[in-house]
């Protein structure tokens, strides 16, 4: 419930990234799906990002600072490689995530409000991710929540190619749900459900499968024995007063915010499975995934190491680029071999810039030294 409080949808996070692009931010991307909402920017003031995350949502400040988490500079830049990995998804490995992560990357780059710095990052993150799939089992078995509910009626419903099941909902945790639950339960009777009824044809049209309306909802739930509850609403629209009162019915609520009432655990004939419960399966698969974590930070801290030697030697490129215009302005006073003397410039900050990758440690000091000797302006654009 905490989280669905913070959720963004379509409309309000091109809202929230229109108004940092007026405010002046320059870097800001904003991830909101089923198990996260993060805003990953660059301002001076964490408490901005915060604010912005509040205001849109509509999220109250207190709670998000009790439950919610700030991290900066080297730490926030890991935690975005873990994200983007699967590593710190509710089920391990799960890589739907780092398609999430470029859709974040997209729709910020739609609104101007990410550069090379950001671009960098999510290549990085990208390179993570593909060597992490391809070289270890870390994504095997469950991919995704959509798999995890219909790996939970595997496991929980008998006869399952026999049941009633009911979907709610036709976005893109439905669709994925959908398509699970007809490979994995050989089940064709299954009915769907979705606000916009055209959204629900195209499903239905892909798999062969019948669309009631809206109106039909609770008719269709006291048919059903299975109903999964995938829709985008922010408020709960699947009631009490909707369920049948003798006959057994399993539901799993995969929408964030929760939309099915709580309160319907209390009824003996319905078992209600949320999200949190899910991403709590301790089966198989996990157990197996747990075993290539260790070679997937391996891989997760190479591709780190090559980004983050990149961004400490980005913040030298102010100074390098002061001294080779300073040296260059010098050459019309002094030298006439203009062309020649432009290599020899090219070819000294080339060496200076080799000197400063192969020798980390003294990079401030040499830095320090050049801006002393030469009185060195590096506030030029890079």
């Amino acid at each position: 419930m905490t989280r669905g409080s913070f959720s963004l949808d379509k409309h309000q996070t091109e809202s929230l990234l229109a108004q940092a692009k007026a405010d002046g931010v320059e870097e800001l991307m904003v991830i909101s799906t089923c198990n996260r909402t993060e805003l990953m920017g660059i301002v001076h003031d964490p408490k901005i990002l915060v604010d912005y995350l509040c205001s849109f949502s509509g999220g109250d400040v207190s709670l998000f600072l009790e439950k919610g988490y700030v991290l900066s500079d080297r730490q926030a830049l890991d935690h975005v490689f873990r994200v983007g990995c699967g590593l710190e998804s509710q089920i391990i490995g799960d890589f739907e995530i780092i398609g999430q992560l470029k859709r974040a990357f997209s729709n910020s780059k739609k609104q101007q409000i990410v550069n090379g710095f950001s671009e960098r990052l999510v290549n990085a993150v990208i390179q993570s991710s593909k060597r992490i799939k391809t070289e270890t089992q870390l994504s095997s078995g469950a991919t995704s929540v959509s798999f995890a509910s219909v790996h939970y009626i595997l496991r929980h419903v008998k006869q399952v190619s026999q049941k009633n099941i009911l979907l709610f909902g036709t976005g893109k945790i439905g669709r994925n749900t959908c398509e699970n639950l007809i490979k994995h339960t050989q089940n064709d009777q299954i009915v769907l459900v979705n606000r916009s009824e055209e959204s629900a044809q195209k499903v239905a049209g892909k798999f062969n499968l019948v669309v009631k309306k809206i109106g039909e909802l609770k008719s269709e739930i006291e048919q059903s024995d299975i109903m999964i509850v995938a829709t985008g609403a922010q408020d709960i629209t699947v009631e009490a007063s909707m369920m049948p009162k003798d006959k057994p019915l399993l539901i799993l609520d995969l929408s964030v915010p929760s939309n099915v009432d709580p309160q319907l655990k209390e009824l003996q004939n319905i078992t209600l499975i949320n999200l949190d419960e899910l991403s709590q399966l301790t089966n198989d698969t996990l157990k197996k995934r747990e075993q290539f974590i260790p070679q997937a930070n391996e891989i997760l801290n190479e591709v780190k190491a090559e980004f983050f030697q990149w961004v400490d030697h980005r913040k030298f490129a102010p100074t390098l680029k002061a001294l080779k215009q300073k040296l260059l302005d010098g050459q019309h006073k002094e030298q006439g071999e203009v062309q020649e003397f432009s290599q020899i410039v090219y070819r000294l900050t080339g060496k200076v810039a080799s000197y400063l990758k192969e020798n980390p440690s003294k990079a401030d000091q040499t830095m320090a030294l050049l801006q002393h000797v030469y009185q060195l302006d590096s506030d030029l654009d890079v």
